[in-house]
């Protein structure tokens, strides 16, 4: 386990994940809430779009602090607002939509690039557009994911809360049980999302057993991660540091850091399932990167690291 954990550390820094992290940051600040939008409406459909949205604030809230579900909730209002006009209304939802899906490109780029694999060439110019719209449906499609887990997640809340009050008052111990299950379900909702995304966002062939375990681990330091984020960031300057920008430092910071435990976490998937799994094996349309690719990015040659193991 330690030898796992060791090379795991090593892809993950020659891999240059902070660089990533910054990266899918940036991205992801840009792309958040055209993204909230289309999962508020994707689990409104059902749930009801006003009930959606408070569960979706509610989980802002958990992580970022009552001044950044302010922010955030701005940025939904900001970006839902309806235009006038239908050449506008076309062009607002078009913007909303490819801003929503931009994130979920980088974020591919960045497992392939973990994965240690590349596109081939594209054969014309139909075959780029063909490869560019079969990524954009695969994001619409962790879109539509990601709302059928947040549907889930709000159906599952609804319940433990009617169950509440039902018990309550009749069994001393049922707001802990509650408790403990409502930590259970989530942690469930945050393992089916990692897998999700390790098995279906890289452009490689994984086997489900090497993605439950690594999405299980992910799960669990994500859930350490996010604590101790909102341990540091509570009792921090950051806010007041930034000024009027405050809510928007601490919300990068937030992506920054959770994107590092996400890309620790793919580290420690493709290492073991190269290793000890079912083994890694590129899509069609894609290469693994070559021993000089990895030399012009200053990663050692993988006979070099042979060699130390020994």
């Amino acid at each position: 386990m330690f030898n796992l954990l060791k090379e795991t550390f090593r892809e993950w820094r020659e891999d240059g994940a902070t660089r990533l992290a910054a990266a899918l940051a940036y991205y992801t600040t840009f792309s958040l809430a055209p993204l909230l939008v289309l999962i508020i409406a994707i689990a409104g459909l059902v749930g009801g779009h006003e009930a959606a949205q408070n569960q979706t604030m509610t989980q802002v809230e958990e992580l970022l602090g009552a001044e950044g579900r302010e922010f955030v909730q701005g940025m939904i209002q900001s970006a839902s607002r309806p235009a006038t006009g239908l050449a506008a209304t076309l062009i607002g939802v078009v913007t909303l939509l490819f801003g929503a899906l931009g994130v979920f490109g980088e974020l591919q780029n960045s497992l392939n690039t973990i994965w240690e694999v590349k596109p081939k060439p594209a054969r014309g110019f139909l075959d780029g557009i063909k490869r560019f719209i079969l990524d954009r449906l695969l994001s619409f499609t962790m879109v539509l994911g990601i709302g059928f887990l947040l549907l889930a997640s709000l159906v599952v809340s609804a319940a433990l809360s009617a169950l509440g009050e039902y018990i309550g008052n009749t069994w001393p111990l049922a707001d802990l049980w509650l408790q403990l299950i409502n930590f259970v379900i989530s942690f469930i909702v945050v393992l089916l999302l990692f897998a999700m995304i390790f098995k279906f966002l890289p452009e490689v062939n994984i086997a489900w057993k090497d993605v439950w375990l690594g999405a299980a681990v992910t799960s669990v330091l994500f859930s350490l991660g996010k604590f101790l984020i909102g341990f540091y960031l509570g009792r921090s300057e950051v806010g007041n540091t930034f000024g009027a920008a405050g809510s928007l430092a601490i919300l990068l910071i937030w992506i920054y850091y959770s994107a590092q435990i996400l890309f620790f976490g793919a580290e420690f998937t493709q290492v073991y399932a190269n290793r000890y799994g079912s083994k890694i094996v590129p899509d069609p349309d894609m290469v693994r990167i070559t021993e000089q690719e990895r030399a012009q990015k200053g990663i050692p040659h993988r006979e070099t690291l042979e060699k130390a193991k020994r």
